[in-house]
């Protein structure tokens, strides 16, 4: 009797421990969102209009944009440096010695600028390469070319041999301003068509140290090594500037490029290969807060002429040693290095007024900018010639 009862209760036991069971497997792992995508059932309910506006806006930035950004990946060769340049042969191929080399493998990105095959990217991107592969949005790879390189500026053109490709929108990079949306898409470490979001930090940066010309605008969209070369675009989708460097020391600070300093060299590379600036023939110097007061600015402004070249462009145009460059063309100058700027996207052999400050009085000359190669040429001739 005690036997068939205890058995009873075991049965009993068991179906319960059964029963269960089969209720824990009834509750889920984990919850998920039954909310369609045109109702908000989420968590948070009532999301402000606006936010979702910005966010679609990046959304539609991305699909709209990411097929014109191109992965690039080049070999190069350097030499190394010979650890006992003096051994003789002998001793050289014995303790390996002599002429060797390493090979760099490097990435970065572009961004397509024409239907058959156009890229821009930085000029220390492709620079020393001895291949350089470009990879598509769609995964296609492409052997590209370099056809020409600006090392002042960090600017290059690539080309690979395609068709029909998305091209890029160039923005006009003057009417950007500090707190607008910055948005950068590019290869960083590797990791293809990423997008970082953030703004615009600050304009016209220029004594970073970084390039010979510099204009850069400053973001605070995340620039990673590989991202030079890409496009820095506006909430629109428009191209305002090709990201190029970062301040390794800092979090958040990125330089790009602007686009209206690109065009114009990035112009010039595709129809010759090169580029070609114009020349004064000055040297210049910044405008001290004396020197300032002294010429009767509110502020330090423009850029002071500490020499005239004899026979050069600013001379025939009757600049003279302590003049102050005040505008050059429609454009104020802000200082030697802006000055800088300008006349090296200015054209050659075109009349250009600039106005100057002499003895108080504002005046305006005109001055024809040269070739700034064929003054180089013309000055290393007359060196020369005077060391016969």
């Amino acid at each position: 009797m005690m036997r068939d009862l205890s058995r009873l209760l075991l049965v009993i036991f068991i179906i319960g421990s059964v029963s269960a069971c089969s209720s824990s497997k009834d509750e889920p792992l984990f919850f998920k969102s039954k909310r369609p995508a045109a109702e908000a059932e989420a968590p948070v309910k009532d999301v402000p209009t606006d936010i979702l506006s910005t966010q679609r806006a990046f959304n539609q930035v991305s699909k709209k944009v990411t097929p014109i950004v191109v992965n690039i990946s080049t070999i190069s060769r350097k030499k190394l440096v010979r650890p006992m340049p003096d051994l003789p042969p002998l001793f050289e191929e014995f303790f390996g010695g002599g002429s060797q080399a390493r090979r760099n493998r490097s990435l970065g990105s572009g961004f397509i600028i024409s239907r058959d095959g156009f890229i821009v990217t930085n000029e220390h991107v492709v620079r020393d390469a001895e291949s350089i592969r470009v990879k598509l949005s769609n995964d296609k790879v492409y052997e590209a070319r370099v056809v020409g390189g600006d090392p002042k500026t960090d600017i290059a053109v690539i080309k690979i041999d395609a068709t029909d490709l998305p091209v890029a929108v160039l923005g006009d990079s003057d009417r950007i301003e500090v707190g607008q949306w910055a948005i950068a898409i590019g290869n960083p470490f590797g990791l293809e068509r990423s997008m970082t979001v953030g703004i615009i930090s600050a304009t016209g940066r220029s004594n970073v140290g970084i390039e010979s010309i510099e204009n850069f605008i400053q973001t605070d969209a995340s620039i990673n090594p590989g991202n030079s070369g890409g496009p820095l675009l506006n909430i629109h989708g428009e191209v305002v500037g090709i990201n190029t460097a970062i301040v390794a020391a800092g979090q958040g600070i990125g330089f790009a490029i602007p686009t209206n300093m690109a065009s114009p060299i990035i112009s010039q590379l595709v129809e010759k290969g090169k580029v070609t600036r114009a020349w004064l023939g000055v040297s210049i110097k910044p405008v001290g807060e004396d020197e300032a007061r002294s010429l009767g600015l509110p502020k330090p402004t423009g850029a002071l002429i500490a020499g005239v070249q004899a026979d050069g462009p600013a001379a025939k145009g009757g600049i003279r040693t302590g003049d102050v460059v005040l505008m050059l063309g429609s454009i104020e100058v802000r200082d030697p290095s802006h000055l800088q700027q300008l006349v090296a996207v200015t054209r050659i052999g075109v009349a250009l007024p600039v106005v100057i400050l002499r003895d108080g009085r504002k005046i305006t000359v005109t001055v024809k900018p040269d070739n700034a190669d064929a003054a180089a040429s013309t000055r290393r001739t007359d060196q020369e010639e005077g060391t016969r």
